[in-house]
C-alpha cells in the first residue's frame, strides 16, 4: 500500500509539471521537460521515500518485484484453444516457454493444476463460447477447492486477444480468473503464474512494438501431426473499420527471415510435410535486417492503404523463395493475404515452385464497393475482380478462399445482393462466412451504427452458406475422374478410411489398401503422398481410390504447372 501511494504521488508530480509551466516561456518549458526526462527515476523516488538502500532492477514489464517468487515447476497445464490458426501457433509458443520452466502438459482435466484458455475476440460468438467455458471452469475450481486436493488449488489463466480487449471485465466479472496475459506477454507467464501462489491476480496485457518471439522455438501440441504452423509476423496496420485485431495484437512487425527458415528446417528434419506461414497480412511482410534484390512495388491500380508503405528489406516473395527451397518435398501454404498488396513477384514464385500450394486466400469481406469503402478495405468490387482474373491468368488452376461478412453497418438489400453475385462469379473453393459482430474500440464502433437487425443478418448468412455449398458441390463434381496428389493426415474415426488433403486443402478420403511404391506394394501412413483418383464428391469432401505412392517431384515432373494437381484419368 505504501508503494502504491508513493507511486501515485510521483505520477501526479510529473504529470502536473507541464501544466504548471504553460504560462512560462518555451525555453523554460523545454528546460523543465529536459529535467524530467533526464532527472531521477521512479526507482530513485522510492529509495528516497522509503529509506531503502536499493531497489532491484527488472525488465520494464516486471517493475520492482523480488527475484524469489516461488516455484511452480511440475505443475500440470491444460490448454483450451479457441479461434484462428494464429492462436494455435501462439499456444505452441506458450508451451515452449512453460516447458523450459519445468511445467508439464496434460490432456485430462482432472489432472490439471492450471487451465490456460487461448482466446479469440474477433466476433461475439467466439467470446460467448469462452464465457461459457469460464463458467464451467469456475465451477470446477470451486469443487476442487473443497476436495481432497485442496492443497493444490486450480489456477485459471486467460491468454490472447480477449485478455487484451476485456482485461478489466475478466478480473471483475470472473473472480475465478488468476492470470490475464495479452498476446505480447507470454514470456512473462512463468512469473505471472508464480505470483498467483500467494493469492494475487496477475495481469500483463502490455502491447509491444517489437515482440515476435523469433527466438522461441515452438513446441508442437500434437507431435504426430504431419503439418505445422509458423508465425512470420504479428499485429496489423490496416485498421479496417470492423476489425479488432490492431487493438488486441498491436502494430505490425515481422520476424527475421533467418529465424523462420531455421524453424522450417527444424520441422522438416522432424518429419513435418506441410507448413503454413501465418500473419494478419503476410504480403506486407518485411525483414528490414536483410536486403532484397527486388525493387519495391507500388500498389496495383484501384488499391490503396491507410498507412505509408514500408520500404526496403526482404519481402514476402523473398521469404517464400527461401522457405520453399528448404525441402522440395514439403508443402508450403500461407494465410492471410490482404488483396490490396498482392504483387506479381509473389504470384511468380508460387507459379514456379511445385511445393507451394496453388491455393490463395483473398478475403473479399463484401461484394459491394460502398460497403467496402465503409469497411476501409482499400479496394472496390471492380478492383477485386480484376485481381482475381489476374491471379488466375498467372496461376492456372489456382484455388481461392475468402472471408465474407454480411450485415455490416448500413448494409442494404441491394448491397448484400452484390456480395451474393460476387460469390457466384468468383467460385471460391473455401469460404469463411460470418454475420457482422460489432466490436468495441473499432472505428465502426465509434463511427457507425450496428443497424442491421439480427434476423436479417441470420437470413443473409444462411443465403451465403447456401450459395457457397452449391458452388462447392459443382466445383467438386468437376473433379470426378481427376487424379489429385493427397497428403495423408490420418484415419476417419467413424469409417476407418484414410483422410488426407489435396493441394486446395480439400479433404479427400479413400479406403486403406496396399498400393505400389518404389519398393513394391505397401500400406498408407500419415505423411505419405498418394495419387488418388476422385470417384465421388460432396460439397465438403472428395472420395476416391488410392493409385500409388508418390512425391511432389514425381507427381509433377511430366506436367506443366498449369496441370499440376488436377490430372485427367488418361494421364494417370
Amino acid at each position: 500500500m505504501f508503494f502504491l501511494q508513493n507511486t501515485k504521488r510521483f505520477i501526479r508530480y510529473i504529470t502536473c509539471f507541464p501544466r504548471q509551466c504553460r504560462c512560462k516561456s518555451d525555453a523554460a518549458f523545454e528546460s523543465k521537460k529536459h529535467r524530467i526526462k533526464h532527472g531521477p527515476s521512479l526507482k530513485d523516488f522510492i529509495i528516497q521515500s522509503t529509506g531503502a538502500s536499493d531497489v532491484p532492477n527488472h525488465p520494464p514489464h516486471i517493475p520492482y518485484l523480488p527475484e524469489n517468487y516461488g516455484d511452480t515447476s511440475k505443475r500440470k497445464v491444460y490448454f483450451d484453444v479457441y479461434g484462428c490458426q494464429m492462436n494455435l501457433s501462439d499456444t505452441e509458443i506458450v508451451w515452449s516457454i512453460l516447458q523450459k520452466e519445468g511445467f508439464e502438459k496434460t490432456e485430462k482435466e482432472e489432472e490439471a493444476d492450471i487451465f490456460l484458455v487461448m482466446t479469440c475476440a474477433i466476433r461475439e460468438g467466439a467470446e460467448n463460447k469462452i464465457w461459457n467455458r469460464l463458467d464451467h471452469l469456475r465451477g470446477y475450481k470451486r469443487r476442487r477447492s473443497v476436495s481432497r486436493n485442496r492443497h493444490k488449488p486450480i489456477k485459471i489463466g486467460i491468454l490472447g486477444c480477449m485478455a487484451e480487449r476485456l482485461k478489466e471485465k475478466l478480473i471483475e466479472k470472473e473472480k475465478a480468473v488468476d492470470v490475464v496475459a495479452g498476446p505480447d506477454s507470454y514470456r512473462d507467464l512463468p512469473r505471472l503464474l508464480a505470483l498467483t501462489e500467494s493469492g494475487q491476480t496477475a495481469v500483463n496485457v502490455l502491447l509491444s512494438l517489437d515482440e515476435t518471439y523469433a527466438d522461441v522455438v515452438p513446441v508442437r501440441l500434437n507431435q504426430n501431426s504431419v503439418s505445422a504452423f509458423i508465425s512470420i509476423m504479428r499485429g496489423c496496420d490496416n485498421m479496417c473499420t470492423y476489425c479488432i485485431v490492431p487493438f488486441t495484437r498491436g502494430r505490425e512487425r515481422s520476424r527475421a527471415a533467418a529465424s523462420i527458415v531455421d524453424e522450417v528446417r527444424h520441422l522438416a528434419d522432424s518429419g513435418v510435410k506441410e507448413v503454413t506461414l501465418l500473419g494478419q497480412n503476410v504480403n506486407s511482410y518485411r525483414d528490414v535486417t536483410e536486403q532484397s534484390g527486388r525493387s519495391d512495388t507500388q500498389l496495383a491500380t484501384g488499391f490503396k492503404t491507410v498507412y505509408k508503405s514500408k520500404k526496403g528489406g526482404l519481402r514476402f516473395a523473398d521469404l517464400l523463395d527461401k522457405v520453399s527451397s528448404v525441402d522440395p518435398e514439403m508443402r508450403i501454404r500461407f494465410t492471410a493475404a490482404h488483396p490490396k498488396d498482392f504483387p506479381d513477384e509473389v504470384l511468380q514464385v508460387i507459379s514456379e515452385r511445385p511445393n507451394i500450394c496453388k491455393m490463395l486466400h483473398l478475403p473479399a469481406q463484401a461484394g459491394s464497393s460502398s460497403v467496402l469503402e465503409r469497411m476501409r478495405r482499400g479496394y472496390s468490387r471492380e478492383a477485386y475482380l480484376r485481381l482475381v482474373a489476374h491471379v488466375r491468368a498467372v496461376i492456372p488452376g489456382v484455388g481461392l478462399s475468402t472471408d465474407m461478412i454480411c450485415g455490416f453497418c448500413g448494409e442494404t438489400d441491394e448491397e448484400f445482393e452484390e456480395t451474393m453475385t460476387l460469390m457466384d462469379i468468383v467460385d471460391y473453393n473455401v469460404a469463411f462466412l460470418f454475420p457482422y459482430s460489432m466490436r468495441e474500440k473499432t472505428t465502426a464502433y465509434r463511427r457507425y451504427k450496428d443497424d442491421v437487425p439480427d434476423e436479417v443478418k441470420k437470413e443473409r448468412h444462411a443465403r451465403m452458406i447456401e450459395i457457397y455449398r452449391r458452388k462447392c458441390q459443382r466445383l467438386h463434381e468437376a473433379e470426378i475422374g481427376n487424379v489429385h496428389l493427397v497428403l495423408v493426415e490420418g484415419i476417419v474415426p467413424k469409417t476407418g478410411q484414410i483422410l488426407g488433403r489435396n493441394e486446395h486443402y480439400i479433404k479427400v478420403v479413400f479406403d486403406d489398401v496396399e498400393i505400389p511404391s518404389g519398393e513394391g506394394n505397401r500400406g498408407v501412413k500419415p505423411g505419405d503422398y498418394v495419387g488418388v483418383r476422385i470417384l465421388s464428391a460432396k460439397s465438403s469432401v472428395l472420395t476416391g481410390v488410392a493409385l500409388y505412392h508418390s512425391s511432389i517431384g514425381e507427381f509433377y515432373k511430366d506436367y506443366g504447372w498449369a496441370d499440376r494437381g488436377l490430372l485427367r484419368e488418361q494421364n494417370a
